[in-house]
């Protein structure tokens, strides 16, 4: 009880006594608080503070507001939009083969170039009053995910000129003159556009780039104009060998002062016409087979006027902030819309195709084994389409949401390479066969690149996301970081004091609500939300509350070390992603009035969730630096061991059972995807085909009687098999006809392609 009483006054001496707090707490502690703080270089500063901090603000806080999550508007296309998806998307998709695309023209044809343009695929970001369409991020990113359903390289093909590029930094950036020039010109695509930022030594870190301009005089149109000199060597340019503006970023330098007094003016963006003299485009790199268009590009003292800086010369040295804040947007939509894609493609052909597919005269979906790849498939395929509408929806509420679109962007594209790989072992040869017969193979190619491209998953998991999220959302950190660079005085003791006892007390608050909840299960917790979900947001609720509990910790503990412990920021970072992930699936069953058919993918995506934050919790601190406070702290967050499971092995069946049925969830899946009209498309026979199974079913079993019987001998054909079965009265001729007809579409479905000798010619 002594003890007690002894940590209680000297709690109350700490809170009350602000004079002894300053004098023999506060000061120490700022001469060592500037080392316990992660240090921040000009060019992480501009990378923090670009885009917006939204809904993951609220995880951050640890008692998020869910009812401000479901009050959110719902993301919805609009009339026009569509109606462009129904027409021109849907012409757009029938223009294209892709195996003549990608195996042997390796470009889109001339005709589905001119309608790109004629009917302004290039402007969907652009406004109407610059000849643009105008449409929102949803319909982006629906565009792109219908067109990616049909050929991955004519997707990309349209999403790069509406993501980062010219575009978007004119819209926001741009100078009156540049936006009236260009804008119009993009939009029709009279200039295709590309931007130029990855470089052989530098790839994307700003920091490294090593092209460069110097600022100077030179003759253009025959005057001396205030220019600068370029020279760049960047590769890796989609649309590059086709452009007709190039979007540049280097580092501009002032030697002579004509600009002032300083010298290096930091990481610059500009745009040039790809016709300017000495500008190098055309060649070609080759990004797994694929056809869309991306090369390198390079330029050696290339003289152009300063006004090609985008937004005028005043725009100088913004340029990595320029970058950062459009890539905000332009990574919510392209790349989480081609992995939606790709997880509606599994669900709908293989899904399919392990329904019609016998081993041992079972559907091979009835294995256990294939029925927990295909689970995966599902449930991913629904939680893929869930963050693509939330994070679209950031974006048309006016939000550059920089944490969630670097979220969504490694997730989805996980996600979508787990799917792809799951539907690929359940197809087996079938799915390892290249021809116009794989719908797999090409999606299975394009995985690494979306991996790649808009900063690397690697990357971005282990620096980007925690690294940023916990700076930008945490509610005292950015603040704190301010303060500790006020002049030295009473005014910053005083803020820092204020800043530092708040803190403690949001500290205290986590970690007394997570350890309570841990010791409880979470089901104390207020739920604003009632009914069969309530409890998902209640441990979701825990968990919040523990991630901040964390990573308050491992901020003190670790200070300005964190950033380079990227497997602590990594981990923290799942936690923040996992948290986001149910939420968008909880907004989207909300959203789509709680269906009863979405019910167990809700269940299945948000026990994932969920299961996936135990893991990098138990990851996080059984690998923590000091060991013995990692165990300490495991008590505190799962005081009883573990909490949540993988999705139950019964669960997973209800969600294939929907998967390999013409079940209303997969018409769900089926909107906004494109469906060939051509009766011999392998995805256009794997719906026809499941949609007679059901008829077919006891005719089958009445064959398979006929047999076991005797009245059939199996050493002739097919047809002639079911023919005895008639002449014994097991079938009628309505019914042999009918399960003669499905049973060629059944062989043609499980058909692979064969080739001539020299690959010269498809022969099957």
């Amino acid at each position: 009880m002594g003890i007690f009483w002894l940590v209680f006054i000297a709690a109350a001496v700490f809170v009350y006594k602000k004079d002894l707090r300053q004098q023999y707490f506060l000061k120490p502690l700022l001469n060592k608080l500037g080392n316990a703080l992660p240090t921040i270089s000009d060019t992480e500063r501009e990378a923090i503070e670009a885009g917006d901090v939204w809904w993951e603000r609220d995880l951050f806080s640890g008692q998020p507001d869910w009812q401000k999550l479901l009050a959110m508007p719902k993301p919805q296309l609009s009339a026009e939009e569509e109606n462009f998806l129904k027409n021109q998307v849907e012409h757009l998709c029938q223009m294209i083969d892709d195996w003549q695309v990608m195996q042997k023209d390796h470009n889109l044809p001339a005709e589905v170039w001119e309608y790109l343009k004629t009917e302004k695929f290039f402007g969907m970001i652009i406004p109407k009053e610059y000849g643009g369409l105008g449409f929102s991020a949803l319909a982006h990113s629906t565009i792109i995910s219908k067109i990616g359903s049909r050929s991955v390289s004519a997707a990309v093909t349209a999403m790069v000129p509406n993501s980062l590029g010219p575009a978007e930094l004119l819209l926001h950036y741009g100078t009156d003159e540049q936006k009236n020039y260009y804008l119009p010109r993009l939009a029709i695509g009279k200039e295709i556009p590309c931007f130029a930022l990855t470089a052989p030594e530098a790839g994307s870190d700003a920091g490294a780039i090593m092209d460069f301009g110097i600022v100077c005089r030179g003759m253009y149109q025959g005057k001396e104009v205030l220019g600068m000199r370029l020279t760049w060597d960047k590769r890796y340019i989609t649309l590059a060998p086709v452009a007709t503006v190039l979007g540049l970023a280097f580092r501009l330098y002032d030697p002579d002062h004509l600009l002032g007094q300083e010298e290096d003016l930091g990481i610059t963006l500009c745009l040039v016409p790809t016709n300017h003299p000495g500008v190098e485009i055309g060649r070609r790199h080759l990004p797994l087979m694929l056809a869309f268009m991306n090369g390198p590009t390079q330029g050696k003292d290339v003289f152009v006027p300063i006004e090609w800086i985008i937004g005028g010369v005043s725009r100088r040295g913004q340029g990595w902030k320029m970058l950062m804040e459009c890539l905000a947007v332009g990574r919510s939509i392209s790349l989480p819309a081609l992995s939606t894609t790709c997880g509606k493609l599994a669900f709908l052909s293989t899904g399919a195709y392990a329904r019609l597919r016998k081993q041992f005269n079972v559907p091979i979906a009835n294995f256990e084994g294939v029925e927990e790849a295909l689970s995966t498939v599902a449930g991913y395929t629904y939680l893929l389409e869930s963050c693509r509408t939330f994070t679209a929806g950031a974006v048309d509420m006016a939000v550059r949401p920089s944490t969630a679109s670097a979220i969504a962007k490694y997730h989805m594209t996980e996600m979508a390479r787990k799917i792809v790989s799951a539907a690929m072992d359940v197809e087996g040869g079938h799915g390892i066969q290249m021809g116009p017969r794989n719908y797999l193979a090409n999606a299975y190619l394009a995985i690494p690149v979306s991996i790649t491209v808009e900063g690397a998953n690697i990357l971005t998991r282990s620096l980007i996301i925690f690294g940023q999220g916990a700076v930008r959302c945490h509610p005292f950190i950015l603040e704190e970081i301010a303060a500790l660079s006020l002049p030295e005085g009473n005014e910053k003791l005083q803020r820092i004091d204020t800043l530092l006892l708040t803190h403690m007390g949001y500290l205290l608050r986590n970690f007394s609500r997570t350890l309570c909840s841990g010791l409880t299960g979470g089901f104390l917790l207020f739920s604003s939300v009632h009914g069969t979900l309530a409890r998902y947001y209640r441990q979701l609720t825990r968990m919040s509350s523990a991630l901040a509990f964390l990573s308050d910790v491992s901020m003190i503990l670790l200070g300005g070390n964190l950033k380079r412990k990227e497997h602590v920021s990594a981990r923290l970072g799942d936690i923040l992603s996992q948290l986001y992930l149910a939420s968008s699936v909880l907004k989207y069953f909300h959203d789509h009035g709680e269906e009863k058919s979405d019910i167990q993918y809700v269940h299945w995506c948000v026990t994932q969730c969920l299961y996936q934050i135990q893991v990098a919790i138990d990851e996080l601190l059984d690998n923590y630096p000091p060991r013995w406070l990692g165990k300490i702290l495991r008590f505190i967050v799962f005081p009883w061991g573990i909490a949540y499971h993988k999705p139950r092995d019964m669960l997973n069946h209800q969600l294939v059972k929907n998967m390999i049925t013409s079940s209303d969830f997969r018409q769900q899946v089926l909107h906004d995807f494109y469906l060939s009209p051509d009766q011999h498309d392998p995805i256009h026979q794997l719906q026809t085909a499941l949609a007679q199974v059901e008829v077919i079913e006891p005719i089958w079993k009445k064959y398979q009687q006929a047999i076991r019987q005797g009245h059939v001998n199996m050493a002739t054909t097919f047809d002639e098999r079911v023919a005895s079965a008639v002449h014994a009265s097991m079938l009628t001729a309505e019914e042999a006809n009918t399960l003669c007809e499905f049973n060629r579409l059944h062989k043609d479905i499980i058909q692979v392609n064969e080739f001539s000798f020299d690959f010269s010619k498809i022969e099957a």
